[in-house]
């Protein structure tokens, strides 16, 4: 693409991202759904990452261009006409859905004139597909690619990347989703058998002209985004534009108003899940799952209580709540503080490790195995900062171990497998709770 072409399309993100919307917008009716700019987040190297949201009902559709930067800036400047096709048509939205138009979710590739982010990754091979049914798509650091190219773009671990993190984390409540690539002609669902991806893929070819694929024929993909969304319960389809430069505006907005007029049908709503006897909350399962599930969290250990606006759910390993007014951010769903409940005061600061990282915000630093614990599975999100140094005490199972306490959770270190993992702090903080309730009538003699 010429160098001319890919400036005058990353000025236009960031224009984008920093305009407001009564810049832009035409006087509406008004019935007509709320346009609502934001910013989700910015990339590796902090280019904004933004969208266009218009509407305000249950039903979450999210549409996301530009995942492979400048090879396919075509679906960048397809999904920023798009944008501006419903911010002027905004009645097109049903009453009951809410679009999210995202031109680019690699700001940086589209800058660099790369497939890849900033650190050399191909988003679309990074994410968790390990948690759907299908090895086959599993996430890896080998990947195949275009015209039968190998190489070792998946990433360090699956979901490394700031911009893996932040989709994974926004389309957690979407009912749909559709990912905009170049170049095939074709329209492909989610791998592992999802029948409203498979429907949704069905209903987008048929109004835009573009093949449906049962999935990409060329090779397989491992870690893509639509196999990730559909292992979670979402609508989620690849169109590949038939053109490697052009956006192909016209189909595709035939596709997208089709999925619009058919949203009820087509769009899933979340739906809760039943396990171990209990009934996990569709958000709370969606957290639970693409954070390791079972094998991270520990099974419920009682039904979902809701108070002040927030439901918690107790786990055996941590309490997981749903924060409604953080809808559209990554703490919609989060683990409840119950490290810094358990311990109650933290630990003065103490001074930087050498080999450490060093947090400032609560004083103390973090090592090895913990530090790689931390830093692979999102730790600010899933554990917050350490409230203590690194100690040896006696652990759950009733051994002396390397532990230390974060705002969310207990690490504890276990040698004769090299492991680390989280002490059953749900469990315990949940029969603290109970002990603490009255359950009979005291009597006074």
């Amino acid at each position: 693409m010429p160098g001319s072409l890919v400036n005058i399309l990353v000025g236009a993100v960031l224009l984008l991202g920093t305009i407001s919307a009564t810049a832009f917008a035409a006087p509406a009716p008004q019935s007509a759904p709320p346009i609502v700019e934001l910013t989700l987040g910015t990339s590796t190297e902090g280019r904004p990452i933004t969208a266009l949201k218009i509407g305000g009902g249950a039903r979450k559709f999210v549409l996301v261009g530009d995942t492979h930067g400048g090879p396919e800036a075509n679906t960048f400047e397809l999904v920023t006409q798009l944008a501006e096709y419903f911010r002027t048509h905004p009645a097109e939205v049903p009453d009951g859905l809410r679009l999210y138009i995202i031109p680019t979710l690699n700001p940086d590739g589209l800058a660099l004139g790369t497939r890849f982010n900033a650190r050399g990754v191909d988003l679309n091979r990074n994410m968790n597909t390990n948690i759907d049914s299908c090895a086959e798509n599993d996430w890896r650091n080998d990947v195949q690619g275009a015209y039968g190219v190998e190489s070792t773009t998946g990433g360090p671990f699956a979901e490394s990347e700031p911009e893996s993190r932040l989709i994974r984390d926004f389309l957690l409540d979407a009912a749909g989703v559709i990912f905009f690539h170049s170049n095939g002609g074709d329209v492909f669902p989610a791998f592992c058998e999802h029948a409203p991806s498979i429907a949704l893929a069905q209903a987008y070819a048929a109004a835009t002209g573009y093949t449906y694929d049962r999935y990409w024929q060329k090779y397989m993909i491992t870690g893509g985004m639509h196999d990730w969304a559909g292992a979670l319960g979402i609508a989620a389809i690849t169109p590949e534009l038939s053109s490697g430069d052009q956006p192909e505006f016209t189909q595709n907005l035939a596709g997208v108003q089709a999925i619009l007029q058919q949203a009820d049908a087509l769009l899933p709503i979340p739906t809760d899940h039943q396990e171990h006897g209990f009934t996990i909350p569709a958000l709370i399962w969606r957290f639970w799952q693409a954070h390791g599930g079972a094998a991270r969290f520990g099974l419920p250990l009682a039904p979902a209580q809701s108070e002040a606006g927030i439901t918690r759910q107790f786990f055996e390993r941590a309490a997981l709540e749903i924060h409604p007014d953080q809808a559209d951010t990554p703490w919609l769903v989060q683990p409840a503080p119950l490290g810094r409940q358990w311990l109650g005061t933290p630990d003065p600061p103490a001074p930087e490790q050498p080999g450490a990282r060093f947090f400032p915000e609560t004083g103390h630093s973090v090592r090895e195995a913990f530090l790689a614990e931390w830093e692979q599975h999102d730790g600010l999100l899933l554990l917050g900062f350490p409230l203590n140094e690194e100690e040896n005490v006696r652990a759950a199972d009733g051994i002396v171990r390397p532990l230390q306490v974060f705002e969310r959770g207990v690490l504890a270190y276990y040698a004769e497998d090299n492991s680390v993992r989280l002490e059953p702090l749900g469990w315990a903080m949940l029969v603290r709770a109970q002990l603490q309730q009255s359950t009979a009538t005291q009597q006074i003699r």
